[in-house]
C-alpha cells in the first residue's frame, strides 16, 4: 500500500514524539528515577519530597511539594512536548484519531488515562470526572453552570471559604436565586454529628435547590459527617421531582488525600477539590466528580476540548443534543499539559503508599499534636479531638498573642504554619505524612514556650 508524503511525515513525527517519551523513561541516572518503591517506612516516604530539612513543614494544605514520581512525570512530559509539541499534545489530548490523523501512534491517550486513574481512586467512573486547575475553578464552574431561577435558594454555611461563598454570590447575581448561610454549631465544645445533621434538616426549605458544605473546615479543622448529611438530604429529596431535588455540593479539598473513603460513597451529588494540596499532585490541577444526574442540571462555562459531541455539533452547525456531561464541563484551552498529565502519578503515589496507611498516619500525628495542645496552659484548642469530627487541620490560639504573631514567632524557629484567613482568625497547622512524631514534639515544645513566656 502506498502512502502520501504528508502521511509519511505525520507518521515520522509521531515516531519521534513517542521516542521522546520513551527516552524520558530510560533517561540516565536511573537510580534517582526509579518508581516509588520501598515506602513501607515513613522516612522513605519523606525522602520522596525535596522539602528542605531546615524547616518543619506543617502547611501542606496551602500548596504541597511534588513527590519524586510527580516531579519525574512532569519532567518526562515537558521534555516530550519540547521535543515535538504538536505530535505529543495532539494525540495525548484528542486521542490517537485526532486532527493530525495519527491512527496507530504509540503516544498514550493521556487525558483519558488521567481520568481513569482518578476514577479508580475516587471509586467512580472516568466519565463522571471533569478536570480543573483548582478547587476555586471547580466551584466557579459548578455554581455558574447551575440552571437556577428567581425564587429558588442556594443554602450554604458560614464556615465555608471565600471561594465557595463568592461562587455562590456570582451565581445568585446571574440567576436571581437567593442565598442563605447557616451556622452548623455555636460552640466548638458542643459539636456533634447529630446536631449538625439536625440543623441542616431544619434549614432546607421547599425552594432550596443546592446545599453547599465544606468537608473539612479550613477555619477550624472541623470535619463534617458528609455521609450522614447526604442521607438526610436524600430523605428530603424522596418526595421531590428530579429538577426540584437538593443538590449536595461538597468542597472536599482538605479531606481529599487524607480520608480513607471513596468519594463516590460519600453520598454527595458533586465533589470539588484541588489536587495540589493533600494529594501532593501537580500545582494547578483539580477535579470535579459528580453524578450523571447532577451534571445534567448544569451548563458549561468554558468550551471543552475533549467533548467529541460538542466538536461534532459545531462542525455540523447545530446545537448539541443530550444532557451536560463531565467532558463538556472540562474547560478546554491549551495549558501546562505536563502538569495535568502528571496528576495520574500523584494518585498512583497515594495508592502505592496505601490510602488507609496515609489516613492512619495523618490521624496519629494530629492526635499527638492535639493532645499536646489540649494540655497546655494558655492555649485554646478549637479542633475537635475525635477523628470523626477532624482530619488533618488543627486550629488553636495562644492567650494574649495574635495568630499572625504565633506564625511569625514559630517561623523564626524554622516551623512553617499559617493563620486562618477569616474574619475570626486562628493559628493553624497540619501534620501530614511529610512530618514525623519527633518534629511534632519539637513544635509542641516551641508552642509551650511561647504560651508560658
Amino acid at each position: 500500500m502506498s502512502i502520501t508524503r504528508r502521511q509519511f511525515i505525520a507518521h515520522a513525527g509521531a515516531t519521534l514524539a513517542a521516542s521522546a517519551l520513551a527516552a524520558c523513561r530510560s533517561a540516565p541516572d536511573t537510580a534517582a528515577r526509579q518508581p516509588a518503591t520501598g515506602l513501607e517506612d515513613w522516612s522513605a516516604v519523606r525522602d520522596q519530597f525535596d522539602l528542605t530539612r531546615d524547616y518543619i513543614h506543617l502547611a501542606p494544605f496551602y500548596t504541597s511539594s511534588h513527590p519524586r514520581p510527580v516531579r519525574e512525570a512532569i519532567e518526562k512530559y515537558r521534555r516530550a512536548i519540547d521535543a515535538n509539541p504538536v505530535l505529543t499534545v495532539d494525540p495525548a489530548v484528542f486521542g490517537p484519531h485526532s486532527v493530525v490523523g495519527l491512527a496507530n501512534t504509540d503516544i498514550p491517550y493521556l487525558d483519558r488515562e488521567v481520568r481513569a486513574t482518578i476514577a479508580d481512586y475516587v471509586g467512580g467512573r472516568a466519565e463522571d470526572i471533569a478536570l480543573t486547575d483548582s478547587t476555586t475553578m471547580g466551584l466557579g464552574l459548578v455554581y455558574n453552570g447551575l440552571m437556577l431561577e428567581p425564587g429558588q435558594e442556594m443554602l450554604a454555611t458560614v464556615h465555608d471559604f471565600y471561594s465557595h461563598h463568592e461562587s455562590i454570590r456570582f451565581a445568585a447575581e446571574r440567576t436571581g436565586a437567593s442565598v442563605r448561610k447557616i451556622a452548623l454549631f455555636d460552640r466548638f465544645d458542643a459539636i456533634s454529628e447529630d446536631g449538625i445533621v439536625s440543623r441542616i434538616r431544619k434549614n432546607i426549605r421547599p425552594n432550596t435547590r443546592t446545599l453547599g458544605i465544606t468537608w473539612v473546615h479550613s477555619a477550624s479543622g472541623v470535619k463534617l459527617p458528609v455521609r450522614a448529611i447526604a442521607d438526610a438530604v436524600g430523605d428530603i429529596n424522596r418526595g421531590r421531582d428530579e429538577n426540584d431535588r437538593v443538590l449536595l455540593i461538597v468542597d472536599g479539598v482538605h479531606g481529599f488525600g487524607v480520608e480513607d473513603i471513596d468519594v463516590a460513597d460519600l453520598g454527595c451529588d458533586i465533589f470539588i477539590s484541588g489536587t495540589h494540596k493533600w494529594i501532593f499532585g501537580p500545582r494547578g490541577t483539580g477535579i470535579v466528580w459528580a453524578r450523571k444526574s447532577a451534571w445534567a442540571r448544569m451548563r458549561p462555562t468554558i468550551p471543552s476540548f475533549i467533548a467529541d459531541d460538542l466538536w461534532a455539533s459545531w462542525r455540523e452547525n447545530h446545537l448539541p443534543m443530550g444532557p451536560t456531561t463531565a467532558t463538556r464541563m472540562t474547560a478546554g484551552g491549551f495549558k501546562p499539559f505536563e502538569h495535568q498529565w502528571a496528576m495520574a502519578d500523584a494518585f498512583r503515589f497515594h495508592r502505592h503508599i496505601g490510602r488507609k496507611r496515609i489516613a492512619e498516619r495523618t490521624y496519629a500525628l494530629n492526635e499527638q499534636c492535639k493532645e499536646g495542645l489540649a494540655g497546655m496552659k494558655g492555649v485554646k484548642l478549637y479542633t475537635p479531638r475525635t477523628n470523626r469530627l477532624s482530619s488533618g487541620l488543627i486550629c488553636f490560639d495562644i492567650e494574649g498573642m495574635r495568630p499572625e504573631e504565633v506564625a511569625q514567632r514559630l517561623l523564626a524557629r524554622k516551623i512553617i504554619m499559617t493563620k486562618t484567613p477569616y474574619g475570626k482568625s486562628h493559628a493553624r497547622l497540619a501534620p501530614s505524612i511529610v512530618a514525623s512524631p519527633e518534629e511534632i514534639e519539637t513544635v509542641l515544645w516551641e508552642i509551650r514556650a511561647l504560651a508560658s513566656a
